[in-house]
């Protein structure tokens, strides 16, 4: 079997940092977490920022440039920006860093969908700030727009304008016959890197037939021509990834994905989740990919490369 690439998913668009103390907000916060997830054995650090006042999803290329360098100075994981952002963004906003940063992996979403967390601060007593339980509540009358226009605007402009290769962020099944189509278009080529996401309201649910359907399904339609992952959302998280390495793919954990490491109990970083899911596959026999063995399954142009 081949290595198993970790990916980490350092603090993301969805969490609010009410939800957890442990969230990375400001840019000190995300480079110490991306480096630390890296130490632990992360060879993909993938990458929202936020504004470091009140912990809001931001797009703004100054804040993303005030922790890109210090990661990449302090690791030689690689860094995937999202090109998804926050739910508020518009395609432009969500494009301007990863335009900026061009960096060796970007996020692309394959489709439009629903996408609901207006239930995750159902337990929050208190909130921090007021951006927060508004931005979760107005989730059940939102569509996150990623059309075919989109997704192929983004390829021309970031893939074949600056070497971005992409995790293809498939939230469903339809998603991953929306990238097929892609790929039979030329649009995008081989090997794909293929994320399948499991849990969010709105996309497939996290149960494991799901999972090997999804795997079946991405064999018939890529072949070899793809390098398959796997995320889950909330409790899954640690359940789905197992799942996935025991399947010969590999996998994402991170604060983004889930703020814990254990029933009922909130991880303290990103580096806890990524040394647990490393430990679990290496218990397991498998093998952990380093960042170049990543660069080299995902032929990746390289840190060298980026715009930071």
């Amino acid at each position: 079997m081949a290595k198993v690439i970790i990916s980490c998913a350092v603090t993301g668009a969805i969490h609010t940092p009410s939800m957890s103390p442990y969230l990375p907000i400001t840019p000190e916060e995300i480079a110490k977490s991306s480096i630390e997830a890296a130490e632990a054995g992360a060879a993909i650090i993938h990458l929202h920022a936020r504004n470091p006042v009140d912990g809001s999803p931001t797009p703004d290329p100054a804040v993303f440039m005030q922790f890109l360098p210090r990661i990449k100075q302090n690791t030689d994981a690689v860094i995937n920006i999202t090109t998804g952002g926050g739910l508020t963004m518009t395609l432009d906003e969500r494009l301007e860093a990863p335009l900026l940063a061009k960096p060796e992996m970007c996020s692309l979403n394959m489709g439009s969908m629903n996408f609901n967390i207006s239930r995750a601060g159902d337990r929050i007593k208190e909130w921090k700030f007021p951006w927060e339980k508004p931005y979760l509540d107005n989730t059940d009358n939102f569509i996150f727009r990623n059309t075919f226009k989109d997704i192929e605007g983004i390829v021309e402009r970031l893939g074949k304008g600056h070497g971005t290769r992409f995790e293809f962020e498939c939230y469903d099944i339809g998603h991953l016959y929306n990238l097929a189509y892609m790929l039979d278009r030329k649009v995008v080529e081989g090997p794909l890197f293929v994320q399948s996401i499991f849990g969010i309201l709105g996309g497939i649910g996290a149960e494991p037939r799901n999972l090997l359907f999804a795997k079946e399904t991405a064999d018939r339609l890529f072949g070899d021509q793809y390098v398959w992952s796997v995320l889950a959302a909330g409790r899954h998280q640690m359940a789905f990834t197992t799942m996935a390495g025991i399947n010969g793919g590999n996998v994402r954990v991170g604060l983004e994905d889930s703020l814990y490491i254990g029933k009922g109990q909130l991880a303290k970083s990103n580096a806890e989740q990524v040394a647990k899911i490393r430990r679990i596959l290496e218990d397991l026999s498998l093998e952990i990919a380093t960042p170049a063995e990543a660069r080299e399954i995902l032929k990746l142009k390289g840190g060298d490369r980026v715009g930071f």
